[in-house]
């Protein structure tokens, strides 16, 4: 791990008790994130990718949950430490926003507290100056009367005020890494824009690492450094994001990006990607666990035990069978 890497993953596996048997919802995951970098990570609902997120954090159930490997977090390996040392970290230089708001944030409690209690958790400030710091992030937020808005509570906001109440909270302590799980997930395209924008304004004043989980291509194209693409569990491809857009080699990103409509092409029909993500409980671990998808390719093509490849610099692809794909009856 070297000095601008914020945080490092090292073959991640993240594994649930189901009827006493458990099954990997994320399995041999490796990445970086750089300082002052975002980092997308996309793919379809069930390929593991929120379960990454949550892992890096520690919110799971360590009864019916097991997480191997390493997350070293500036270079320490956070996935040996306890509650109480992760709860020092959660918040204060981890700080997470989840895709939806309305249950992120207690009903019961008015806005101003919600954000304040990280302040009281993690810093010394007095009553007085956290007053100040929460009427100055919702402010930061773009949230207009920061007073009264303090005074609310979650329900007698809007989802798209909620959203940036919950900015705000995972921003009180400045932290280094900052997890977005969906954060624009049920909101109208004009509120996405205006949380999109505050996303990538509020990094770069702050500086922070940052980890973007979504399903929206459009969404990476707007605000990421680099692309992790997810699929069963496993990252498939990775690359910067222009070189993600211009040339997508893995199956599973030429297919994602095809069923996206373009302004620029007069087509009747968009591209849809046979079947489903598989569950983890009927997922076929051996070789490519895209091949069910791609059926009209041969096996042949795909490798039994498949690993990365660099097919150019930086540009990550996993399994060989890239190299003969293509869509059938026509398709681009």
């Amino acid at each position: 791990m070297n000095n601008e890497d914020m945080i490092e993953i090292k073959n991640l596996r993240t594994s649930f008790s189901i009827n006493d048997k458990y099954y990997a919802a994320v399995d041999d995951v490796s990445l970086k994130v750089k300082k002052n970098e975002i980092l997308a990570i996309v793919g379809e609902s069930g390929c593991g990718k929120s379960t990454l997120a949550t892992s890096i954090v520690g919110l799971h159930n360590p009864l019916k949950t097991k997480v191997e490997g390493e997350i070293l977090f500036k270079g320490e390996n956070i996935e040996n430490l306890n509650e109480a040392e992760m709860n020092k970290i959660r918040g204060k230089k981890i700080g997470m926003i989840f895709q939806d708001p309305l249950s992120a944030l207690n009903p019961l409690m008015r806005i101003g507290d919600q954000i304040e209690e990280s302040l009281i958790y993690h810093t010394d400030y007095t009553k007085e100056e956290r007053k100040e710091i929460i009427l100055e992030l919702i402010k930061k937020v773009g949230i207009p009367n920061p007073e009264r808005i303090a005074r609310r509570f979650p329900h007698e906001l809007s989802g798209g005020m909620r959203q940036r109440v919950v900015i705000a909270i995972a921003l009180s302590c400045k932290p280094d890494l900052l997890i977005c799980d969906e954060p624009t997930t049920a909101l109208d395209v004009t509120i996405q824009a205006q949380i999109l924008d505050l996303i990538k304004e509020l990094q770069k004043e702050t500086g922070s690492a940052v980890i973007l989980i979504t399903h929206d291509l459009g969404v990476v194209a707007e605000l990421a450094d680099r692309v992790a693409v997810m699929y069963a569990g496993q990252i498939v491809e990775f690359a910067s994001v222009d070189e993600l857009f211009e040339n997508p080699v893995h199956p599973y990103t030429r297919s994602l990006l095809s069923s996206i409509p373009q302004l620029d092409k007069n087509e009747e029909k968009l591209h849809v990607i046979q079947g489903t993500v598989p569950s983890i409980i009927n997922l076929n671990r051996d070789g490519c666990r895209f091949a069910s998808r791609i059926d009209w390719i041969d096996k042949n093509e795909h490798e039994e035990n498949p690993t990365m490849h660099e097919v150019s610099t930086e540009h990550f692809v996993q399994c060989t069978c890239y190299k003969n794909f293509y869509f059938k009856d026509g398709e681009i």
